[in-house]
């Protein structure tokens, strides 16, 4: 069973990036346990394996770390829920496109804890929700906004990096790039859709529906570093 951790303050990146690749050898390694990282970090820009350089619109704003995850350019910064998932696909089928699913899924059912209709869109990585209370796109269709960001990479078939979710990030933060190359589309937090939910009631949603989701049950562990 995964081992929950809720890492203090802002977490460095490039540190947390590192003790995360050393865990994920542990589990490789059968020394350790699955774990799921809850944190914060300070701002900043990551760029996946399939980021352009055109999609970082302000290269001098906030640091910019490039990472082997899938996806294109996202944000991180205080306010935003960051997931790590340190998973052992070995023992939970060999299925990157089931296991992202679940991802997709474990998201929608925590934020649907919140009474907030969220969903896919085919074509478009992470999380989406539609404002009806914003103009219509050019089309005519509903304009949706982007609420969680997903990108995973998996080394021996144990996963890492995770999912990020917009609890109450300044939304100005994300103007420096276009965030996975989507640029028709806005982003949106929990927050700015007016649901005054805090990051303790988000913790408690995600571990409360990871056990539905991923079908074992998910212990949380002492507020401490792993």
């Amino acid at each position: 069973m995964p081992q929950w951790t809720t890492l203090p303050g802002l977490a460095g990146y490039t540190e947390t990036l590192a003790a995360m690749e050393a865990r994920v050898a542990e589990i490789a390694a059968g020394h350790a346990p699955e774990a799921i990282w809850l944190l914060e970090h300070p701002p900043l820009y990551t760029a996946g394996t399939s980021a352009k350089a055109r999609d970082l619109t302000d290269p001098g704003r906030f640091p910019v770390h490039h990472v082997g995850r899938g996806g294109q350019y996202t944000y991180h910064g205080p306010g935003q829920r960051v997931a790590y998932i340190m998973l052992d696909l070995n023992k939970r089928g060999r299925d990157i496109r089931c296991f992202v699913n679940q991802l997709e899924a474990w998201v929608i059912a925590t934020l649907g804890d919140f009474n907030l209709s969220a969903e896919r869109r085919a074509g478009r990585v992470g999380v989406w929700v539609t404002r009806p209370d914003k103009p219509r796109n050019p089309d005519g269709s509903p304009r949706d906004e982007k609420i969680a960001a997903i990108g995973v990479k998996l080394r021996r078939w144990v996963s890492f990096h995770g999912i990020s979710i917009n609890v109450e990030p300044d939304l100005s933060h994300f103007d420096g790039i276009v965030p996975c190359g989507i640029a028709e589309h806005g982003v949106t937090s929990l927050v700015d859709l007016g649901l005054p939910v805090g990051m303790d009631d988000l913790d408690v949603a995600l571990r409360r529906n990871f056990d539905q989701i991923f079908g074992e049950a998910a212990r949380p562990s002492a507020r401490e570093p792993a």
